[in-house]
């Protein structure tokens, strides 16, 4: 029989296009995951458009939920994936449920990322950043912040891998790269237990090309990819960092090229057009080519 493996994944839904659960669940059911999905908001489309509409999920009815699954005795779970949420009760509430489902399966593996802003500034109410930093980031076992949010929960990698999380992808840095102002630079840090008992950590740096252009999900995406290459490569951060960032890649050209054919020669791609090709892009997420190496540090 072959083994399954099965992801509980508690975000946004878009109707149109792709962001949160939208930009998660396609990819890691390509990869062989079952994906459970608890949509934290239902909104027509990301909040990037001119318009949008739609119904946001509270803690009691995300309990409810939950009650559910767990009524029919199928809450076994191999990992969590959660993203952006406003709501501190329906955080702490995500807390309860992963701490119940890590009592029933202590292999579980919780991902985590702790969307609360970027550049500087906070997107999300600062009243949920006490619950990230001091109940998040204790149960969760994969964390994916960028630098700001990294900074809020802490100063560095290190200073969160003794908070909790044995894994640690800054997604984006202010970094200087040695080429130039036009690269990204990520750092990831992973913590191992060796057969002795000894723990050694491994970290490495990526350099990624900017593209002129405004994403949205690529986060979503980001954590889904390493949730599922890290289940791949359990000990190779390298291995699974460069493929997640090579599937980015590969969906981030497919869909500024599209967008800007859409647009026309001299105009901007609008939030519709810019939209990732995910579908599309079916063939990069099971064999991504290699595009960025991985420096082990």
């Amino acid at each position: 029989i072959e083994m399954e493996c099965r992801v509980l994944s508690v975000q946004s839904h878009v109707v149109r296009g792709y962001v949160g659960n939208k930009s998660a669940t396609f990819p890691l059911q390509v990869l062989g995951f079952e994906v459970d999905s608890i949509n934290s908001v239902q909104f027509s489309n990301h909040t990037g458009y001119a318009h949008w509409k739609g119904q946001v999920l509270t803690a009691d009815e995300l309990n409810v939920l939950y009650e559910g699954i767990k009524l029919n005795n199928v809450n076994h779970y191999d990992y969590v994936l959660t993203g952006y949420t406003r709501d501190t009760s329906f955080l702490e509430t995500v807390v309860d449920i992963v701490q119940e489902l890590k009592r029933l399966n202590p292999k579980l593996v919780y991902v985590c990322d702790p969307v609360m802003g970027d550049q500087g500034s906070m997107y999300v109410p600062e009243n949920i950043l006490p619950v990230y930093r001091d109940k998040v980031v204790a149960v969760a076992d994969i964390l994916t912040p960028n630098q700001f949010e990294g900074s809020l929960l802490s100063q560095v990698m290190d200073l969160l891998h003794q908070m909790g999380p044995d894994m640690v992808v800054l997604t984006s840095t202010d970094l200087i790269s040695p080429h130039g102002d036009q690269f990204l630079v990520a750092l990831g840090s992973q913590k191992m237990v060796r057969a002795d008992g000894t723990t050694s950590t491994q970290k490495i740096r990526m350099e990624m090309p900017k593209v002129d252009a405004v994403f949205v999900g690529t986060g979503d995406l980001f954590a889904a990819m390493l949730l599922a290459w890290t289940h791949h490569h359990p000990k190779d951060l390298k291995a699974a960092c460069e493929k997640t960032v090579s599937v980015l890649h590969h969906v981030i050209k497919r869909t500024i090229t599209y967008a800007n054919k859409m647009a026309g020669p001299g105009k901007r791609p609008s939030p519709a057009q810019l939209e990732l090709r995910m579908v599309q892009s079916k063939k990069d997420i099971e064999y991504p080519a290699i595009v960025v190496e991985a420096i082990v540090l």
